[in-house]
């Protein structure tokens, strides 16, 4: 696995929601081995470590999509917005306490398309303000030990918390995100891949996702 993630001691407190966009740049061809699968991820940690994530999920089989996960267990593949190359996503996982619910909510920002999925937490004692986040790669081989190459480049952008107006119980203000610390397995293994054009796009880190080389994620600081 690879992958940024921001540390606890730079995540801002009172948390409830996250967001970014992210860009189908070019289909690298598909690579993935068989029964196997590569996964771009938008994660969110709750204070009590539960990840939430809505993440684009490539296959051996060429059946792309993106899924809404909570307790790493799929719970939604969306229909209605598809993966395509060209295109801009904005994802955004949003909790909501007064509801008992997470919103998982994506659009394809090239034609309109928007489709959203509520998962119920009214039976689970769940702590609604998020302790970390995650964005990056994360690989799964189930005929070895080693990475292959990415599905496609994509260009992640506008990466940005969210916090519930005090004013308004469903009303979610988003700020950006502008710190990145590198995180990966510990392996040591090296990844067929590469993070460039590291930058502050309106205030928001953003980055390419591109073939290359290398055995860490990201570091960006203002």
């Amino acid at each position: 696995m690879l992958d940024k993630t921001q540390s606890n001691p730079l995540f801002p407190a009172g948390v409830t929601a996250i967001s970014d966009i992210i860009k189908i740049v070019e289909d690298m061809g598909n690579q993935i081995p068989d029964k196997s699968w590569m996964l771009y991820l938008l994660e969110l940690f709750n204070a009590r470590n539960i990840p939430i994530e809505l993440n684009l999920i490539c296959q051996f089989d060429n059946q792309d999509y993106f899924e809404a996960i909570f307790q790493g267990i799929n719970r939604y593949r969306f229909k209605k917005v598809l993966p395509v190359v060209g295109h801009s996503y904005l994802r955004i996982i949003m909790m909501y306490e007064k509801k008992k619910l997470v919103r998982y909510s994506l659009t394809d920002q090239t034609n309109g398309n928007t489709e959203t999925f509520d998962f119920p937490l009214d039976k689970m004692n769940f702590d609604y303000v998020g302790g970390n986040q995650f964005t990056g790669i994360e690989w799964w081989n189930k005929t070895g030990n080693f990475p292959y190459s990415i599905r496609y480049n994509v260009e992640v952008s506008q990466l940005m918390f969210g916090f519930l107006d005090k004013t308004d119980s469903d009303s979610i203000t988003f700020v950006p995100h502008n710190s990145l610390i590198p995180n990966s397995d510990n392996s040591g293994a090296a990844y067929p891949v590469s993070f460039r054009n590291i930058m502050l796009k309106d205030g928001c880190v953003c980055y390419s996702v591109e073939a290359g080389n290398c055995n860490n994620g990201i570091h960006y600081s203002v």
